[in-house]
């Protein structure tokens, strides 16, 4: 058995509930919902336009849609990436065959055919046609023959463009024109924006830092079986550690009438810190396999962090 328990396909709907949940890659969702929350709530805040409660139905058909994009990407990922998946992450439910690869094409399928369908409805030709280009971005990422993930550069700056750009882009366009307001890029979005990008490209790199032994028997070129655990890890820290150092530029800098010095420098010195105690521990432990997923999950708390200060810094 894994770590999360093995269910069957056949075990019941609280089974295929769970495998269904797994298959989705919660951790991703957390990202993706909280992501959206903080700009939309950033947009509200920006524009000082009292909430309208009657375009909340199309806030959460949008929050759907986006679900619906990411559960595409990361389901396409795990049908093709059975082989390593069984040695890397034997809980995910098509490795451990809780869920078959036919079910898994017909939940993708539909996620997809939902997710468009409502960008286009709701949101218009702009949204759609940059909603279209994420999914197209996650299918040349997992699927031969291009299946850009085999290059360590390629999949960092295709996940750095969806998470990174096109949902923060996306949701603060598609909110802005919600509220009527006119398009205009702010200060602080700008910020989320790049930093977010930079983040996201981190997360690409660290995400294979647990993957090296099955990455190595598939033929998967990532920065972690190019040049060691140890050296990423310390790289990837350093970028964050670089990256968090640009909130002194943005909020001391020209652009500081736009956000609240104190408490955006008091949290990212906090944020810094847990960063580097991250490592710390990895170090200690001697990149250990359980310390590298810890010192992944710290970076995704970080991640989750970043937004949930957005609206308020």
């Amino acid at each position: 058995a894994t770590a999360t328990g093995d269910i069957g396909a056949g075990s019941g709907s609280g089974g295929r509930l769970q495998a269904f949940w797994k298959f989705l890659r919660p951790h991703t969702i957390r990202g993706t919902i909280l992501g959206s929350s903080a700009m939309v709530a950033r947009v509200v805040l920006e524009t000082g336009k009292p909430p309208d409660w009657s375009l909340l139905p199309t806030a959460a058909l949008g929050v759907l849609a986006l679900l619906c994009g990411n559960g595409f990407i990361v389901g396409i990922n795990q049908i093709y990436d059975v082989s390593i998946d069984v040695i890397n992450k034997p809980f995910l439910p098509i490795a451990a065959k809780e869920l078959s690869i036919t079910q898994a094409w017909v939940l993708i399928v539909a996620m997809a055919v939902g997710g468009v369908g409502l960008a286009f409805s709701f949101f218009g030709p702009l949204i759609g046609s940059l909603y279209t280009f994420g999914l197209f971005l996650g299918t040349i990422y997992s699927v031969p023959p291009l299946r850009l993930k085999q290059s360590a550069v390629a999949a960092a700056l295709i996940i750095a463009t969806v998470r990174g750009f096109l949902l923060n882009f996306g949701v603060y366009y598609a909110t802005r024109s919600m509220l009527g307001v006119p398009f205009s890029w702010s200060f602080p979005t700008a910020f989320i924006t790049c930093f977010c990008t930079v983040f996201a490209i981190v997360i690409a790199v660290t995400k294979d830092l647990p993957d090296v032994q099955g990455d190595l028997e598939n033929d998967i070129d990532t920065f972690a079986t190019r040049f060691g655990v140890d050296k990423v890890a310390f790289a990837a820290s350093a970028a964050l550690f670089a990256n968090y150092a640009t909130a002194l530029f943005w909020s001391l800098g020209p652009f500081r009438a736009a956000f609240r010095p104190p408490v955006f420098l008091t949290s990212h010195a906090v944020l810094v810190f847990i960063l580097l105690r991250g490592f710390r521990r990895l170090r200690a432990a001697n990149f250990s396999q359980e310390a590298i997923k810890a010192f992944y999950r710290c970076i995704w708390l970080l991640f989750y962090s970043e937004y949930f200060l957005f609206p308020f810094i």
